[in-house]
């Protein structure tokens, strides 16, 4: 039985334009998109996690709002339990500590990208298909 990973994903939108975020070679599913965020600890609940992953993988602070989406997709290393949540920027601006690039893009553009199968249900969502 593959065990369950429990991640949180921020949707952080700024001038009508989403940040997504590209994973590093030597992360699992290396070079795929996603948005940024992390495992959930225990104690914590996802909004919790949402906030501190976005200020040590990103180095900024966001309002964590609604939840776009709530989605399992099941992978070779684990049963991933996915929510992806609005969320404002605050302070700072994202840097890339985690990941190997970011890119602003509007709606119809992040499709371009290849994403972490996880995270398709929220672009889904995002652009009305």
């Amino acid at each position: 039985m593959k065990k369950d990973i429990n991640v949180v994903g921020a949707v952080i939108i700024e001038k009508n334009k989403i940040l997504c975020a590209q994973r590093g070679p030597d992360k699992t599913l290396p070079y795929k998109w996603e948005f940024p965020g992390g495992k959930i600890e225990q104690g914590e609940d996802p909004q919790e996690a949402l906030t501190r992953e976005i200020e040590e993988e990103m180095k900024c602070k966001v309002e964590v709002g609604e939840r776009v989406e709530h989605t399992v997709h099941e992978y070779e290393f684990g049963m991933v339990h996915l929510s992806t949540y609005y969320c404002k920027l605050i302070a700072g601006k994202p840097e890339l500590t985690e990941h190997i690039q970011i890119k602003w893009l509007e709606r119809e553009e992040i499709l371009s990208l290849d994403w972490a199968p996880a995270d398709i249900p929220t672009i889904t969502k995002l652009i009305g298909t």
